[in-house]
């Protein structure tokens, strides 16, 4: 059975601007602001949320199920896919658009500051979860505001159990909005950030939130996650990294290994453990998809790490 993902198909331009933000951003001239910032490194990467998690559930031994639109110019994701055997059967390529693309410079104090073109994604609806069969769990993760509202209905509708991922979406969608993507959803996944603004919009604390939800799991980034299920709080440690030299995608790669514990059956402490430290390989690499780990290593790593294997 596979874990459908609908989400975002991006092509990320990733900068490195050797510098501090805070040392160009003056506080008491924000509403005049022009800055520019110079950028030595710059690559182009695969990314896009779906394309992402996708890529790191495969690499656990998933099966990914990954469903988006893309542009006329996603022939070279395509083929990538191809190459990890990841099913892109249900991404439709628009050719009257362009595949979304990200635009992001990371200081050297790991801050980010973002430029998207949404592109294609805007028609994310144009797919529905219906076409796609033998799923047995689900994310909705930032996509279009059309594509994620229609198929987090959708998954709803058919019954299978998935994760509501509101991340870089979240602006998209008033409280009421959000409280119902919750009560459709099996399980929410934020980070710290999005977990204060969730709470803003709904006007609700996130112990009443988790409620709503079997599991309601906070990223905190180097402080671990948390995760709220049956009233009570699980505390996972986060992984200590090789290095740190890329913070684009970790999100992704702890969202896949969610997944992958929830489709192997594992319980939430070593569900959480397997999605910290997929995502702390894959900060030790620049990129979003360009790590790399056998199903050995990455078990004989958790041992390490966690004094046990599942």
């Amino acid at each position: 059975m596979s874990a459908l993902i609908c989400g975002s198909f991006a092509y990320d331009t990733i900068m490195v601007f050797r510098d501090h933000f805070k040392n160009h951003i003056l506080p008491d001239k924000i509403h005049i602001l022009n800055v520019s910032f110079q950028v030595p490194v710059m690559r182009r990467e695969f990314g896009g949320c779906a394309g992402n998690i996708a890529y790191n559930l495969k690499l656990l031994g998933g099966d990914p199920l990954p469903m988006g639109t893309a542009g006329s110019d996603f022939a070279p994701y395509a083929q990538w896919l191809d190459r990890w055997q990841i099913d892109h059967r249900h991404v439709k390529v628009l050719e009257d658009a362009y595949t979304a693309q990200a635009f992001i410079t990371t200081d050297l104090d790991d801050n980010q500051i973002t430029a998207f073109h949404p592109g294609a994604m805007n028609r994310s609806h144009e797919v529905a979860v219906t076409d796609a069969r033998d799923v047995s769990i689900g994310i909705v993760a930032p996509d279009g505001r059309d594509g994620m509202i229609e198929h987090a209905a959708q998954f709803a509708q058919a019954g299978i159990r998935f994760f509501f991922d509101p991340g870089q979406g979240m602006p998209l969608f008033i409280g009421a909005e959000l409280l119902r993507f919750i009560d459709q959803a099996t399980w929410v996944t934020v980070n710290d950030y999005e977990a204060q603004l969730l709470q803003e919009r709904t006007g609700e604390k996130l112990e009443a939130l988790a409620r709503r939800v079997e599991a309601m799991i906070v990223t905190l980034g180097a402080q671990g996650s948390k995760i709220y299920t049956q009233g009570k709080v699980i505390d996972i440690p986060a992984v200590r990294a090789r290095e740190t030299r890329d913070p684009t995608g970790c999100g992704d790669a702890y969202r896949a290994g969610l997944l992958y514990g929830l489709m192997q059956q594992y319980d939430w402490e070593t569900g959480g453990r397997v999605a910290a430290l997929v995502s702390a390989l894959k900060i030790a690499h620049t990129g979003t998809q360009n790590h790399r780990f056998t199903r050995d290593e990455f078990w004989k790593l958790f041992q390490v790490n966690f004094g046990y294997t599942p």
